[in-house]
């Protein structure tokens, strides 16, 4: 079986590093996993993901003429991330979170507007210029 950029194989943990993680495919071959391909979140440990000897499922991102692979967890697992299509009920969605995110906004500089106000001399006076 030979590897094809873009397809996505099951694969084998075989080594831990703290930049990455190896991963030993079908073909026999091994690949990188770097630690940013791990998950869609921030990765302090890649531990907290992956162990040793675990099945993963992974995408070909690059296939190096030295025969490096470079293989991407993340993207293997994302649900068509590369083709969003955008519907009608998510742009409502994206709108009543915009307008939720404005509202609240509004509230905290109000807040803060509060706060220092009253430190700058506040009620509108002004300084008499000798």
């Amino acid at each position: 079986m030979s590897l094809k950029i873009g397809s996505i194989v099951e694969g084998v943990v075989t080594g831990i590093t703290n930049f990455g993680a190896f991963v030993q495919l079908p073909s026999g071959e091994t690949g990188l996993v770097h630690i940013s391909e791990v998950a869609d979140s921030y990765v302090k440990d890649i531990n907290d993901f992956l162990k040793k000897s675990e099945p993963v499922k992974v995408k070909v991102l690059s296939i190096d003429g030295d025969g490096k692979v470079g293989l991407s967890i993340r993207q293997a697992n994302s649900n068509s991330a590369n083709s969003r299509h955008f519907r009608k009920d998510d742009r409502s969605s994206f709108e009543d979170k915009l307008a939720k995110f404005l509202k609240e906004s509004d509230e905290r500089l109000q807040d803060l507007r509060r706060k220092t106000d009253p430190r700058r001399g506040g009620r509108g006076s002004c300084r008499e210029a000798y």
